[in-house]
């Protein structure tokens, strides 16, 4: 089953800064570019940090009573510190929130979707297997993959799912698709196919939902593995007639 890589929907022409860059060249590219962030990446293109619109915004924020004056006092958070050193930040290292989270250029779009949502960003830089920086993923560039029509969604469950994982035939399964959700609904052999079909089809691309109406004949989570290794094989040779 192949699913969408973040890779080839990540913008290869990045915004970036390096630690020494000046807080009004950051402020400039932002602005011109009209992006709410970009990354720092030290000499050798590896990712650092990154900076926010709110990072920036952080200083302007700062003044007589501001996060400066708070600082004298000895129960300030560090949630509060942070804010105080970003409000005197002259440079992009100084400003940067660090470690960036990032994204591998070769993961699924769906799991940078979760990486986005988990930590609450609205980019990711996509770094290579040393952490370089390849690439930038928005929100905008993800929601694609949940533009796949539902007729393509249903052709690769029947496919992918039911034909080459559960070598079962096409209609042994009622397969419907609606707005990305997917239902399942017939009767198969073991209570293991039923978990099987239910997984691998909540992970392909596009999928919203899956709606579980499967049942199943033979309970095999009670059998000895032995056993089920014997009816997986039987079953298998009855499948091929």
């Amino acid at each position: 089953m192949k699913h969408c890589k973040t890779g080839t929907v990540m913008k290869d022409d990045v915004v970036r800064a390096e630690p020494d860059t000046p807080f009004k060249e950051v402020a400039r590219l932002l602005a011109e570019h009209r992006i709410s962030g970009l990354p720092v990446v030290d000499a050798r293109g590896k990712v650092l940090g990154v900076i926010s619109e709110t990072d920036l915004l952080t200083r302007p924020a700062a003044g007589p009573g501001g996060p400066e004056r708070r600082l004298r006092l000895p129960r300030l958070g560090r949630a509060a510190r942070r804010s105080a050193a970003k409000a005197r930040a002259r440079t992009a290292e100084q400003l940067m929130t660090a470690p960036a989270v990032t994204v591998r250029a070769g993961e699924s779009i769906a799991e940078a979707a979760r990486t986005m949502a988990r930590h609450r960003v609205e980019r990711l830089p996509v770094v290579d297997e040393e952490n370089r920086l390849v690439g930038i993923v928005t929100r905008r560039e993800l929601l694609q993959v949940f533009l796949r029509t539902d007729a393509d969604i249903r052709r690769e469950v029947v496919d992918e799912v039911l034909v080459r994982t559960l070598w079962l035939a096409p209609h042994a399964v009622d397969v419907a698709v609606a707005d990305g959700v997917v239902t399942l609904a017939g009767e198969l052999e073991q209570r293991s196919e039923v978990q099987v079909a239910l997984r691998m089809t909540k992970e392909i691309d596009g999928v919203v939902a899956v709606v579980d109406k499967l049942t199943h004949r033979v309970d095999d989570s009670r059998l000895r593995p032995d056993e089920q290794a014997l009816h997986g094989v039987a079953d298998g040779w009855l499948r091929r007639l």
